[in-house]
């Protein structure tokens, strides 16, 4: 169809209109990348900065490095007392109890709330809801004076003993309303083939809740390795710190080493980097499925 065509008004209106859909369709892919580009522009500027000298960042803080030196990382690695050897594993061994308190407590309670009979369940769910709304800082004062008071302080279990009783209303939200999808023909035929309540949460409800304790595990263990400010609270001592807490700590001791600083961030971003590519699927289908029935 030429051009002439399309402005005497001989074009068919399908090709016209779909014409138009397209063009609104790059326009829209254009945006997304000009956005997309934007956000990550942060991230390639750390990554490449972290191999410039300090000199090299604030002279040329766009331009690309000239050569790619590993010293930062290196010597970053052990710009703290100690090293972030330690920071690492007291990070990832905070985030290990995190995780097993989330999937067992969460699954045990989201599974009596979708489930089992008892009195003023609706009462006790809402007020569940609810806690979603509270903010974390308005109980920090007594959660604070509670653990000086059991000698918690400058230890991790103020970080992972709650997990164990299921104080995430988010996750328990989220197995519930997977629960829901659970037919329940699936119950009466185990009860009628001798399952008890716990012999049917372990055998038949557990094992399909898989798509959503792999949601709860991976929002669990980047919530909490990204949790810098309950570290900087109940952490005190050097060899306690987690990485987030160590990354402060190297602005203040650094002395200027802004390079060694942004090569310390970069490796910190790389477990939530593995855990999201690894399991993104997993998430996307945890969450997809947890939503299908309220």
């Amino acid at each position: 169809m030429t051009m002439a065509a399309l402005e005497l008004g001989l074009a068919p209106k399908g090709n016209i209109k779909q014409n138009r859909r397209g063009r609104a369709g790059w326009a829209v892919y254009a945006v997304l990348v000009i956005g997309a580009l934007a956000m990550i522009y942060p991230l390639i500027w750390m990554v490449l900065s972290s191999f410039k000298s300090d000199q090299e960042i604030f002279s040329n803080p766009a331009a690309l490095p000239t050569r790619l030196d590993l010293d930062n990382y290196i010597q970053g690695w052990t710009a703290a007392t100690p090293s972030f050897t330690r920071y690492f594993i007291n990070s990832f061994a905070i985030c290990l109890g995190a995780v097993i308190g989330n999937v067992f407590a969460c699954s045990l309670v989201a599974f009596a709330f979708a489930r089992l009979r008892f009195p003023l369940k609706g009462v006790l769910f809402t007020i569940m809801l609810l806690t979603l709304m509270l903010p974390s800082h308005a109980l920090l004062i007594p959660q604070y004076v509670l653990y000086v008071g059991l000698d918690w302080v400058n230890t991790t279990l103020p970080l992972i003993v709650p997990k164990f009783l299921a104080t995430d209303a988010f996750f328990i939200f989220l197995m519930v309303q997977f629960i829901r999808t659970i037919p329940r023909e699936l119950d009466e035929a185990a009860t009628i083939d001798g399952c008890g309540t716990f012999a049917l949460f372990r055998h038949i409800i557990f094992p399909l809740l898989r798509p959503a304790i792999i949601t709860t595990i991976i929002f669990t263990f980047i919530w909490t390795y990204n949790d810098f400010f309950s570290q900087l609270i109940y952490l005190t001592s050097p060899e306690s710190l987690t990485v987030p807490v160590a990354l402060r700590s190297l602005v203040d001791s650094s002395g200027g080493a802004y390079a060694q600083l942004l090569a310390m961030s970069v490796l910190s971003l790389v477990p939530t980097f593995v855990v999201f590519l690894v399991f993104q699927r997993r998430l996307v289908e945890g969450i997809s499925t947890s939503g299908i029935k309220g």
